[in-house]
């Protein structure tokens, strides 16, 4: 079973009730911050070949990660979570 990082659950990240994702909804000054950053994340996303569940409304982005072909969070959930948190500050 993966555990998060004591530096992501400080940051906001949630494991979900099934124990199968991690999430958090990142804020933004704006929609332009809130989608430059989406567009940053997904080239993270793409260098490791794992791609998030996100959805964007104005300046919140709702993220969710999970490993579908695991059935459940893995390393790579952690590590894009970890990633997209560098991009926010």
């Amino acid at each position: 079973m993966t555990v998060i990082p004591e530096d992501l659950t400080a940051a906001g990240w949630t494991i979900e009730a099934d124990g199968k994702a991690i999430a958090k909804t990142f804020r933004f000054k704006g929609f332009r911050a809130a989608i430059a950053w989406m567009v940053q994340g997904a080239f993270e996303a793409e260098e490791i070949d794992h791609h998030p569940e996100w959805r964007n409304v104005y300046n919140r982005v709702e993220v969710r990660l999970t490993s579908h072909d695991t059935g459940g969070l893995t390393d790579r959930d952690i590590d894009l979570a970890q990633r997209l948190e560098a991009l926010s500050r």
